[in-house]
């Protein structure tokens, strides 16, 4: 397929470099003066021929593009976006006879263009649109060597705030950890073992059966312990663990010792 990629950032450059290593063509980039994706396309411009231009802008920014190309847009079968939260009807202005409009979400994480586009493969990807943006995006995202599923406007803030805890809390958790093991001496490596383990276990058991350690036993002395030595490294790292440990407590129906730890 004939692909235009609208902001060449880290999503963008991570399906532009994966779309065309999988045989697609980027017939052209909207947002850079480069040419490292494909042929650059200012903005304003009339966007090229295309089977899909997909829209890879922070959420925030969307609308603007939306108003910027409608009109532009008149050569190309499928627009959609990349968010997982910004609703599909956000591309209506878009949508004539000629066009169709859907969304297609990376369940993903894209640090940067080239880890990113690796990491397209074996992902999942949210779609919806209307029949023809579904079938279009259903395509590409399996031509990445992506699954498929359906993602309606109605779930998107849902959706999004699970992708959200399921890579960016798990970020949070072990930045906290590092930062611990640092302060202790010991490399942040060692707990590599541990942490693959433990994902394992939360997608083979189910997640709440996956919890361990004294805040699941109700072993408040040790967590206070924890508390003790993570403040004693520096007040806002005592504060990230305190966070974190409440939000165990929850999960572990452990709230009433909460209370304890003071």
């Amino acid at each position: 397929m004939r692909l235009v990629i609208v902001g060449p950032g880290r999503a963008g450059g991570s399906i532009a470099l994966a779309a065309a290593r999988a045989g697609h063509e980027i017939a052209g980039v909207v947002g850079t003066e480069s040419t490292i994706y494909g042929p650059p396309v200012a903005i304003g411009e009339t966007l090229p021929e295309a089977d899909i231009a997909l829209i890879c802008v922070r959420d925030h920014d969307i609308e603007g593009v939306v108003h910027d190309l409608a009109g532009l847009a008149a050569d190309v079968s499928v627009v959609a976006h990349v968010s997982g939260f910004v609703p599909i009807a956000s591309l209506w202005p878009l949508l004539t006879q000629d066009v169709s409009i859907g969304g297609f979400h990376p369940l993903q994480t894209l640090p940067d263009p080239e880890v990113g586009s690796g990491s397209l493969h074996g992902a999942h990807v949210g779609i919806d649109g209307d029949q023809l943006a579904v079938d279009a995006l259903t395509h590409l995202g399996l031509s990445l060597g992506m699954t498929p599923f359906h993602l309606s406007d109605d779930v998107r803030p849902l959706y999004h705030a699970a992708a959200a805890a399921a890579s960016n809390f798990v970020v949070t958790s072990l930045v906290t950890s590092a930062d611990l093991f640092a302060a202790a001496g010991i490399d942040p490596s060692v707990a590599r073992p541990l942490v693959e383990r433990v994902v394992v276990n939360v997608f083979e058991s189910g997640a709440r059966h996956s919890l361990t350690g004294p805040i699941a036993r109700g072993d408040t002395e040790t967590v206070v312990g924890h508390l003790v030595a993570a403040h004693q490294v520096s007040e806002d790292l005592g504060r990230q663990f305190r966070l974190l440990a409440e939000a165990t407590a929850v999960v572990a129906h452990q709230e009433d010792e909460v209370e304890k730890w003071t």
